[in-house]
C-alpha cells in the first residue's frame, strides 16, 4: 500500500511543477492556494502516508487504509478541480458540489488514517 501512495505522490509532484510553470509564464498568479494544495496535499501529504504505511506495513494492510485510499485518492482531485473553477465562470452549486464533495472525502480519509495509525502503528 505505501508504494502505491508514494507513486501517486510523485504524480501530484509533476502536476504541482508543471501547474507553478503555467503560473508563471502566463503570469496568473491567483492560482497560488490551488498550487499550494497539490504541493501540500498533493506531494507532500500523500507522500508522507505512503512512507508511514511502508514502515508499518500492518496498518497499510487493514480495512481502514483501503477506504482511506479511496476516500482520498477520489476526493482530492475533486477538491483541487473546485479550487480551480473559482477563477472561472461556472454556477456556484457546481463549485460548491467539487470543493465540499471532494474536501469532505479527504477529511473523511484522514479520520480512517488518524483512527488507523492510533490503532496499528506500534513500535
Amino acid at each position: 500500500m505505501g508504494a502505491k501512495w508514494i507513486k501517486i505522490s510523485v504524480l501530484y509532484l509533476v502536476i504541482v511543477l508543471a501547474f507553478g510553470l503555467f503560473m508563471h509564464y502566463t503570469i496568473q498568479l491567483e492560482w497560488t492556494a490551488t498550487h499550494a494544495h497539490i504541493g501540500v496535499v498533493g506531494w507532500l501529504t500523500t507522500g508522507l502516508i505512503g512512507l508511514i504505511y511502508s514502515i508499518y506495513k500492518d496498518a497499510a494492510e487493514t480495512g481502514l487504509a483501503k477506504a482511506q485510499f479511496w476516500f482520498y485518492n477520489l476526493g482530492l482531485p475533486f477538491l483541487l478541480v473546485g479550487m480551480m473553477m473559482v477563477h472561472i465562470d461556472v454556477p456556484h452549486w457546481l463549485f460548491e458540489l467539487f470543493v465540499s464533495g471532494g474536501g469532505i472525502a479527504v477529511a473523511i480519509s484522514v479520520l480512517f488514517f488518524f483512527v488507523n495509525v492510533f490503532k496499528n502503528v506500534r513500535s
